[in-house]
């Protein structure tokens, strides 16, 4: 059997490359109006496909964050010198998210604080100091207690003004009373924020199970080995988070406890079986496409969002390119689900261009 040294994982930057496809899939359909029911976000309890691609990306960066760390510290760099590299990182990621959400008219009237990429910079941040400042067995101590205080709190403690919490309405809950009472700005569901402030917490726990996944990745070990560790440990995950969904319901808006285990043994065991197609089979070149945006991520996600003027907006053209496109889909006779998807897919490929062209010439922008 093959062994794998700390270096770059063709399975991890493809399946982060996979979920940035997915996210702009599911962010800029042709049409808000017709989109398959997979490809849409649970109203509140459950969980959909769409659901599955967010805490992929964090628990992902968990991984990346042993990985990558591990390494800088075996290059002899010092952890002052790494923790200023991490605050600069997470405040440039932040700002990136706030720049998109800003773009392109920049008014800052009713700004949102929070979101996507504000989430990765919090959850970044959070990671990366546990892994410089803690060791694994604390670290893995951490992640639980942020889950079992989360569901207590979430579940059990009378919420001022409310009383005992009510997961079946988004308004009674403690995540949605400190939004309101702390969380300055636009909240994205007016009186509540799926990226706010509690739930935050647990998203760190995603990102702390991808920490685990990479301490397996890291053992000196045959390649089969791990990805069996890593099957079992998503398995745990799995059977823990359908566990604890009896007592604090799946929940995406939420980030409930449950959603965290669920999610992060759906991950692991997505890990298991890319580490074992492209580093064990290498079937890269199959998945090149994947691989591209895997590479550059940020950029290509950011650039999704700022693509947006120009494809789905009517400031560019003096109509909007997606709105002509479900027109003429629709004067076909075609359905109008399929047509919102394919005009997704060919937004993905005209993103891949120039994300192709950075990967071509071995451009990698890290922020």
């Amino acid at each position: 059997m093959k062994t794998i040294k700390n270096e770059r994982l063709l399975s991890l930057d493809i399946l982060r490359g996979l979920t940035i496809i997915l996210m702009i899939i599911v962010n800029t359909p042709g049409s808000w109006d017709h989109v398959y029911a997979p490809f849409l976000h649970a109203e509140w309890n459950g969980v959909t496909p769409t659901d599955y691609i967010f805490p992929t990306f964090l628990f992902i960066v968990g991984v990346s964050i042993v990985l990558s760390f591990t390494k800088q510290l075996e290059l002899g760099k010092n952890r002052t010198e790494l923790t200023k590299k991490v605050f600069i990182r997470a405040l440039k990621i932040y700002s990136v998210g706030i720049f998109l959400w800003l773009w392109p008219s920049f008014n800052f009237d009713g700004i949102r604080w929070v979101g996507v990429l504000p989430r990765i910079a919090f959850v970044f941040l959070g990671c990366a100091l546990l892994f410089l400042y803690t060791s694994r067995k604390a670290q893995m101590y951490i992640g639980i207690a942020i889950l079992l205080f989360y569901w207590i709190i979430m579940a059990y403690i009378p919420v001022p003004g409310i009383g005992i919490p009510d997961l079946s309405v988004p308004e009674k809950n403690w995540a949605h009373f400190i939004d309101k009472l702390f969380l300055p700005g636009r909240l994205w569901k007016q009186t509540w924020d799926p990226e706010g402030i509690l739930s935050t917490l647990p998203s760190i726990a995603s990102g702390i199970m991808g920490m685990m996944s990479g301490y397996i990745l890291l053992k000196k070990e045959e390649l089969g080995n791990k990805i069996n560790q890593l099957f079992f440990f998503g398995f745990l995950l799995l059977f823990l988070g359908d566990i604890m969904q009896w007592v604090f319901p799946l929940n995406k808006n939420l980030w409930s406890s449950s959603f965290s285990l669920l999610m992060g043994g759906i991950t692991a065991i997505s890990l298991a079986s890319s580490i074992y197609i492209f580093d064990l089979k290498k079937s890269e070149y199959k998945f090149k496409f994947a691989h591209v945006f895997g590479v550059n991520s940020i950029f290509s996600y950011s650039l999704s969002s700022i693509l947006t003027v120009v494809f789905y907006s009517s400031k560019w053209w003096g109509f909007a390119l997606n709105d002509k496109f479900i027109n003429l889909w629709e004067n076909i006779g075609l359905p109008l689900k399929m047509g919102s998807l394919v005009y997704a897919l060919f937004y993905v490929i005209i993103l891949w261009v120039p994300t192709y062209y950075l990967y071509k010439n071995k451009v990698f922008i890290k922020l």
